[in-house]
Parts: C-alpha cells; structure tokens; sequence
C-alpha cells in the first residue's frame, strides 16, 4: 500500500497531466466543445479540493480520505475520456 506521501505524488502527477492537456485544448475550443472543458473544470475543482483535504488529514485519517479522493479521481478520469474523444478528432 502505498503511504500518504506517495499518494498524494501521484495524484498531484496524474492532476499536473491532465491540466495540461486541457490547457492545450482550451486554446483550440469551439464553443460547442466548452461545454466538455466546464465539466472537465469542476471535477478537476473538486479533485484539487479532495487532494487539500487528503493533505490535510492525519496520519491516521487519510485513508479514509483517499476514498472520496478516489472518486473525484474517477471523474476526473471519465471527464478526461469524454473531452479527449472531442477534441482528438
């Protein structure tokens, strides 16, 4: 298992990735393709939001944190997939 630290390094790594891969899009967006950027925005807020949180938690409670961090990583991840479709065409 991997420890608090290690956890939150990867979850910052894979966040780091994906901001940059939207950024890149952004600049490209038709209005049409923003609406898959607005939700793309809000799942990268609340993943940036659980990740203060999980930081945040003691030694003892970020595991149970990690739980809601991995769900916003789940959307987060699914946002990235349906935006992605849009604009690698």
């Amino acid at each position: 298992m991997k420890t608090r630290d290690e956890y939150v390094a990867q979850i910052k790594s894979d966040l780091d990735r994906w901001n940059a891969e939207a950024a890149k899009w952004e600049k490209h967006a038709s209005t049409a393709r923003k609406q898959y950027l607005d939700a793309l925005n809000a799942r990268r807020e609340e993943a940036m939001y659980q990740l203060k949180l999980l930081q945040g938690a003691s030694a003892g409670a970020w595991q149970d944190m990690a739980k809601g961090a991995e769900k916003a990583l789940e959307q987060m991840k699914d946002a990235m997939a349906k935006a992605r479709t849009h604009f690698e065409k």
